[in-house]
């Protein structure tokens, strides 16, 4: 009886599993589905599984649109999501490292002062952060869209979490072998820390290249669009270009995928391992 019930249990598990799987696929099916369907196709009354005929020429229809930079735009994201996450890392894991292990009596004050910028709503230091960029003459270019997103208070609670229960043993041995704090960061802590990085890494890029008001604001001209600036300009009040927008969205989550398959594994390791205690 008992073996029953925990079959009958495992069996339930797994179809509320496919069930929330397939969930979770459908708007990833709308995007394949309509970015491979003509604008007829998308907008008819009835609804078909899929086209008759994968319309692969609207991707290249979408790359050659002369009104939308589409391949520039891919490329901006990438330098900016890439240059945002390793500038994040490096400088959240730093601050992180050394509010966990450096001895300085208002270490935690420091602490709390940073925790308390998440609190602080982002409209509020929207307009500042656009006059300081612009007074520095860096509207509509990737040091805009970039420097003033390079620090996550977020990231540098998660790290300070994780290095609270790193080893000591680990850096008391650097120590004895003459290595200071940062030669213990670099040779030592870093290369034990993979999963957090890759945990913290994942989660900065995924945000850095979902990013919308800040580059719409600062990228003002078509050499500094976003893939989500670029994404934009298929609705307008005059035309809503569908099938392009579809086949925009579809191309846009492609690098995600990647980077999310890639590590996916690190993710729930490196947050677990972050564990909150003081």
């Amino acid at each position: 009886m008992d073996d029953a019930l925990v079959r009958a249990g495992r069996a339930l598990r797994l179809v509320l599993l496919t069930v929330l799987a397939a969930l979770f696929l459908v708007p990833f099916y709308l995007l394949v589905r309509n970015g491979l369907a003509t604008e007829r196709e998308i907008t008819a009354p009835g609804w078909t599984f899929f086209p008759h005929r994968a319309h692969w020429a609207n991707v290249r229809e979408l790359f050659a649109d002369p009104d939308v930079p589409m391949a520039h735009a891919l490329l901006n994201s990438t330098l900016i999501a890439v240059a945002t996450t390793l500038g994040t890392l490096l400088l959240a894991s730093l601050a992180g490292y050394g509010l966990a292990r450096i001895p300085y009596r208002h270490a935690n004050a420091v602490f709390y002062a940073v925790l308390g910028t998440l609190m602080v709503p982002a409209a509020v230091t929207f307009v500042p952060s656009f006059v300081l960029v612009s007074s520095l003459g860096w509207i509509s270019t990737l040091r805009g869209l970039i420097v003033p997103t390079l620090f996550s208070a977020f990231a540098c609670f998660v790290f300070r979490q994780y290095f609270l229960g790193f080893p000591r043993e680990l850096e008391d041995a650097a120590q004895v072998d003459g290595l200071g704090h940062w030669r213990t960061y670099w040779r030592v802590v870093v290369p034990n820390s993979r999963p957090v990085f890759a945990a913290v890494g994942t989660i900065v890029f995924i945000g850095a290249w979902n990013a919308f008001l800040w580059p719409l604001v600062i990228g003002q001209s078509r050499d500094a669009w976003t893939v989500q600036v670029a994404l934009s300009t298929f609705t307008t009040a005059q035309v809503v270009n569908i099938h392009e927008l579809f086949t925009a969205a579809a191309v846009s989550i492609v690098p995600l995928l990647v980077v999310f398959l890639l590590l996916q594994r690190y993710i729930v390791a490196g947050v677990e391992r972050s564990g909150i205690d003081d």
